[in-house]
Formats: structure tokens, sequence, C-alpha cells
């Protein structure tokens, strides 16, 4: 491989962070002697073809959320017949919709929380509080809502819902948040994230200083086994290849471990988790980028 389109931007919520991304991807990209092509992509589909044509040898894809990681653009990609990073057609579509994933990771003997898709009118009256309500189909914790007991909870309409007239309703589960990096269906790490105040929410997770990452995690041998061997598991039930990320609550009181989602395409920002657990297993940054980009290619 000698020319390497780097897909970045997009048009999802989580365009600022893309960038950022497709710009770590590009540098390391350079540094090992690639020719790099950074694209911003945007809503114009024919524009976006005509940039890729003719083919390059391989696209990086740095995209995040929707039409990014949902099996959109893999389809595109596929249809034109270059080979693309991060997972296919429908390991991208089945992971970015929450409730398609969990049905899979339950069929697969995996604890996830209990949970609904509701209407956004219904929200409220699914369960008692403590419960979290997210979008179907979004990523990095976008328009996550944790509902806790007592609170005035904020009905979801059109102005305070921007994401369609479902909402997912999942148990509020309490203890520690820890994930997982996966890559070519090998677990690398387990690692811990501590926020200093709140959640693991969007501006948290792409601020400095907002949060601790402990890797290894400090928890029982045991319960960081099963991480990684739960982790390997959703990978591969979902049919995903590459690099993906595993995230989990992990209940003290009851010792439950329970799976929250597989990210399909996460973050490659400096504050980004797949590269710090990756560096932690031997493997920099450099050596991640062309790891995915060795991996590239088309499922059909």
């Amino acid at each position: 491989m000698n020319r390497i389109a780097v897909l970045m931007g997009g048009v999802s919520a989580e365009r600022e962070v893309s960038l950022v991304t497709g710009q770590a991807v590009c540098e390391a990209l350079a540094t090992l002697g690639y020719c790099v092509d950074p694209i911003d992509v945007g809503a114009d589909v024919a524009a976006l073809a005509a940039r890729l044509t003719p083919a390059p040898d391989a696209a990086f894809n740095a995209l995040h959320g929707r039409f990014g990681e949902d099996g959109c653009i893999q389809g595109l990609l596929e249809l034109m017949g270059i080979p693309y990073t991060h997972s296919g057609i429908r390991a991208s579509a089945l992971a970015m919709d929450k409730a398609a994933s969990k049905a899979v990771f339950r069929t697969a003997g995996i604890s996830v929380p209990e949970g609904a898709v509701v209407s956004c009118e219904d929200a409220h009256d699914t369960m008692p509080a403590p419960y979290v309500i997210k979008p179907v189909a979004e990523g990095s914790s976008v328009g996550i809502i944790i509902v806790e007991e007592g609170s005035n909870a904020v009905p979801l309409t059109a102005e305070t819902w921007p994401f369609g007239t479902k909402a997912l309703v999942e148990r509020y589960i309490p203890g520690r948040e820890l994930t997982v990096a996966v890559n070519d269906d090998r677990a690398l790490g387990v690692l811990e994230i501590r926020p200093y105040q709140g959640f693991y929410d969007y501006d948290t997770k792409y601020t400095e200083e907002r949060a601790d990452h402990l890797i290894p995690a400090p928890v029982d041998d045991e319960v960081a086994a099963q991480a990684l061997d739960i982790a390997e598991r959703a990978h591969m039930a979902l049919g995903c290849r590459s690099v993906t990320r595993a995230d989990f609550r992990y209940d003290e009181q009851d010792g439950g471990l329970y799976l929250l989602e597989v990210n399909t395409q996460p973050g490659l920002t400096p504050l980004s988790l797949v590269p710090e657990i990756a560096a932690y297993a031997g493997i920099d940054f450099p050596s991640l980028v062309q790891l995915m980009t060795e991996a590239a290619r088309c499922d059909f």
C-alpha cells in the first residue's frame, strides 16, 4: 500500500473529535512513509466519490458517529471496491444500534444492563430511578442522561432530545468504569476510567484533566480476565475486525461485570483510550495505525 485516503470530519455530533483523530492518523501515516490524502467528509456523497477517484490503495476511516461508523460509509467504500479500516457494514451497523447489539450480546451469554427501546414520551415511565436514557444510535456518550432517585426528569421533546422519536432506557449500574481494547480478536488490556466528577461523558472524554486513566485497571485478576474474555467474545459475536473498544460497568457490590457497548471506531486522539491501552501492550501509536492500515479490506 502507498496512497492512503484518511476520511475524517463527517456530519455527526462527533465531527470535531473525528478531525482530531484524522489529523493524528495523517501524521502517523506520513512518518511511516505513506502518501496521505486527508479528506474532510461532508454530506455530498458525489463529491466524496470524486475525491476517491482514482481509488487509493486503502481508506483509513477516522470518522466517528452516524454515517461514519454505522455501515453507511462502509457501504460506499464496498461499492467502490476500496479496502477500508475497522469493521465492515454488518458489524458496524449492529454495534452502532445499541438495542440490536445488546440482543447479540445476550445471545452470546454476555451480561448487559436490562432495558428497552421506548417512545420518548414513555421514557420516564419505563422503570424506577436510577436509570439511564441513551440515543439508540449515537457514540461517545452523546445524549446520555442519568436520572437519579428524586430528580425532576425533563420530558424528552424535539427541543430536549434531537435523536428521534425513540430512546433506549437502561437500569443504572453503579460502580466503576472499565474499558478493553481489542485488536484482531485479541484483547490488549483493561483500563479503568475515574472521572473527577459525574460520569465519563463527551466533555470528560475530550477535555484534559477531567479523568484519571489507570492501566492496568486495579481490579482482581479474575475480574480483569473476565473483562478481557467478554471483550473478545463481543468483538467476535458482532463480526468485528481490526480494532474495537468494549466499555463496561463493574458493580463491586454484586460482583457483576456488565457490557455497555462495543465501539467499532474508537477515538485516536491524544486523550483516547485505545492508543493508551495499545501502548501498555507494547504497540506505539504509529505501529497501531500501521496495523490498522495493513488490515484494511472489503468484506464483499
